[in-house]
């Protein structure tokens, strides 16, 4: 399931790690692959700064690192001698309009978990409008016995955004509201800021997400406030989809983000968490998202969003040696 050939990583075709691109469905399913990584190239959602369709091509582009030539430090593990994987491409996200993108993302991943329902699909955005397809699909697909691991700066559980139902800042209702996720299944970490008003705090609160704001990461510390996340993540579900939304970075780890928060967590931190979560409950699927190119000119967003899946990739790979 690795590039024989052993290219350097900024040569040849542009895969995740340079992991074979399969997207056929008979080769999906001839590949069995254990993980699989989605394009969601969209943006139309934004708020804010834009950008974030190339988010995709740059998170390929990113690291120095070819799935031949990955070895994990910290937890002493060569990845892919564990798990094998694919990348698939993108959706066929349309310029223009929000329906048709997120109807593109939801065939892509049905495809896919039709294809290999063993994966656990990684998809890179994009905006994070593209969580409400991408989650519901796999929430579904696990009979809806999954909760979700947000980390964010923004809780993204508005009503509306300028009569916009289906913007970046609305998917975590979405999901809720039509029943792909209970509310007590939504854990929230990093949140801070302006941002949301107190009317969707207490929508929130009535629906029984529990939300961990920088402030409490301040003042208990960030493990102990992990810790309690991966608690609250475990309650009555089999699995958890994490969406990890780059701008809960603080800027300067993350400076190439659509709307960008001072105050957030640092990249090890972020890291560490990511790898922490994976390594202690089943993983159904993941997301990273907003990272926005035109904002990012040393790239540090983008690696870091790298790793954000290199890091889950390694964690299923402990979890798979065993």
């Amino acid at each position: 399931m690795t590039d024989p050939r052993g290219h350097p990583a900024y040569s040849d075709i542009s895969t995740f790690l340079h992991l074979p691109w399969v997207w056929k469905r008979e080769e999906i399913e001839a590949a069995h692959p254990d993980i699989a990584i989605v394009g969601a190239p969209f943006d139309v959602s934004v708020t804010n700064r834009p950008g974030a369709r190339f988010g995709p091509r740059a998170i390929r582009n990113a690291g120095n690192l070819t799935a031949t030539s990955f070895h994990h430090l910290g937890l002493q593990i060569e990845p892919f001698k564990f798990v094998s994987a694919i990348d698939t491409g993108d959706a066929l996200c349309v310029p223009g309009s929000i329906e048709r993108s997120h109807d593109a993302i939801r065939a892509k991943l049905r495809e896919l978990l039709e294809a290999a329902p063993q994966c656990v699909p990684m998809v890179m955005g994009g905006d994070h409008s593209i969580t409400y397809p991408s989650a519901s699909v796999v929430a579904d697909h696990h009979n809806r016995r999954v909760g979700i691991v947000h980390f964010d700066a923004h809780a993204d559980a508005a009503d509306e955004s300028w009569g916009v139902f289906l913007s970046h800042g609305t998917p975590m209702r979405r999901l809720i509201e039509n029943g792909h996720v209970a509310g007590k299944n939504f854990v929230q970490v990093g949140l801070r800021g302006y941002w949301p008003p107190p009317a969707v705090m207490d929508w929130m609160a009535e629906h029984g997400l529990r939300t961990h704001l920088m402030a409490e990461v301040e003042q208990r510390g960030f493990d102990a406030v992990l810790r309690e996340a991966i608690e609250q993540a475990l309650e009555g579900v089999d699995s958890v989809y994490l969406s990890v939304d780059v701008d809960v970075m603080d800027p300067a780890f993350a400076p190439g983000t659509g709307t960008p928060e001072p105050g957030g967590l640092s990249a090890r931190e972020l890291l560490r968490a990511v790898r922490h979560i994976v390594l202690q409950i089943p993983l159904a699927g993941l997301d990273v998202v907003e990272v926005s190119p035109p904002y990012d000119a040393a790239g540090i967003t983008a690696e870091a969003a790298h790793r954000v899946l290199c890091e889950a990739i390694s964690a299923l790979a402990v979890r798979k040696r065993g």
